[in-house]
């Protein structure tokens, strides 16, 4: 890949920014190169061990009837992640995959053991070996969320780095989990070079959803684990009707290229246009695909969409979206307040939605390109009434304090 451009966030003049990627091919095989970051087998092997946690149950699909014909599209499908694992957002499936995966090979290491069931890890059969290790990430809340969850519930240590400017409903969240809470001056991109350092010094183990030279294989973990949420959602769309349009929103880009992955294998020729959302202010993958090199998004990152908050793509997200994602849209925070007030408050029988401010992204740029009265961003999108989108509400209020300041009430059920 070529050397890294540099440059700095801007909001820009356009209420949404768009870049059609001409890389991206609707017929175009899942490639060899494709196959070597996430395949079948790895999505197979995810969803049979997450499946076996006492934790686990889907997270419903819901249709959206209202907000459908309100805006002049044929059917709006949103996941709504506002409940999975208890932890109010989608990522809780990845990190508990991952430290699986790390804590089994270890097993198998010291112990000779062919095979490592979870209920064996679970009811403490090998706590004297897991106690003593020590996990870390760097996250902007959610994925720090999912890393300690796991930690706790598998009996290992944790060390979790955040933003100094991570609120503080998040960061008592984490310390709930049991994790060790380290604030880094600087930005999501600056937690990532600490904890790589420290964890190195100190033996510790990264748990990443974001890759880079010479950490990939834990972050394709990760992603292989994200992977059963599409595969829920194969399952639970009604006979016969597929997506024509799928809206998910990214930061460094691994839920994105996850559900780009199997949606292109499970649909082939017949996969949806595949739009990829992320802030104006950490816009990385947007300016990555659009340069044909990697971008990294420099400074503050100043969004309350805090899961997007990520200036530097995941290498692995990067080469599956460069050639499958077909557009990728910029937005500012207050796309996704809009979407979160509307999915509280629903149009007719729809159900009432807790979606926090990173979760709203998608839906937020939906809802503004339908409703621009200049039309040219949603025929450029191929956005008809005949259109079924899929969104996906990545997470809940995971900050209440934030969320009700956004929305005047604690949950949409309230």
């Amino acid at each position: 890949m070529p050397s890294p451009l540099t440059s700095s966030s801007s909001a820009g003049n356009a209420p949404i920014l768009h870049f059609h990627n001409p890389n991206a091919n609707p017929s175009a095989p899942y490639d060899d190169e494709l196959q070597s970051v996430l395949n079948e087998q790895g999505a197979e092997d995810a969803k049979k061990i997450i499946r076996q946690l006492p934790w686990y149950n889907p997270t419903p699909l819901r249709e959206l009837e209202g907000l459908a014909k309100s805006i002049g599209v044929g059917r709006i499908f949103l996941k709504d992640e506002s409940t999975r694992f208890g932890l109010k957002a989608l990522k809780g499936v990845g990190g508990a995959y991952a430290i699986y995966r790390l804590l089994a090979e270890r097993l198998r290491d010291t112990t000779g053991a062919a095979e490592i069931p979870v209920s064996d890890i679970l009811n403490g059969v090998y706590a004297d070996v897991i106690e003593t290790v020590t996990v870390a990430c760097a996250t902007t809340g959610n994925h720090g969320r999912s890393v300690a969850f796991a930690a706790k519930s598998f009996g290992c240590r944790c060390n979790i780095y955040v933003p100094l400017q991570t609120s503080p409903g998040r960061v008592d969240a984490l310390q709930q989990l049991g994790a060790n809470v380290v604030r880094i001056e600087g930005n999501y991109d600056l937690a990532v070079k600490a904890v790589e350092a420290d964890a190195k010094k100190n033996g510790w183990y990264i748990i990443s959803d974001t890759s880079y030279e010479g950490h990939e294989d834990t972050p394709r973990d990760v992603m292989h684990g994200y992977q059963l949420i599409a595969d829920e959602i194969v399952g639970q769309l009604p006979a016969g009707v597929l997506p024509t349009h799928v809206f998910v929103q990214a930061g460094v880009g691994g839920i994105g290229a996850a559900m780009c992955s199997h949606f292109w294998q499970a649909w082939g020729r017949q996969r949806p246009r595949f739009i990829i959302v992320e802030s104006k202010e950490a816009n990385c993958l947007y300016r990555s695909v659009e340069s044909d090199k990697l971008v990294i998004v420099e400074g503050a990152h100043n969004t309350r969409m805090y899961g997007l908050a990520a200036g530097k793509p995941s290498l692995n997200a990067l080469k599956i979206l460069r050639k499958g994602a077909d557009d990728f849209l910029a937005i500012d925070d207050a796309e996704s307040f809009e979407a979160m007030r509307r999915l509280a408050n629903p149009v007719g029988a729809d159900p009432a939605l807790t979606i926090g401010e990173a979760g709203g992204a998608g839906a937020g740029a939906l809802l503004a390109v339908m409703e621009d009265s200049d039309g040219k961003l949603r025929s450029e999108l191929g956005l008809t009434t005949d259109s079924v989108v899929l969104l996906f509400g990545t997470e809940g209020d995971t900050d209440p304090e934030s969320y009700l300041d956004i929305i005047g009430t604690a949950t949409a059920n309230s």
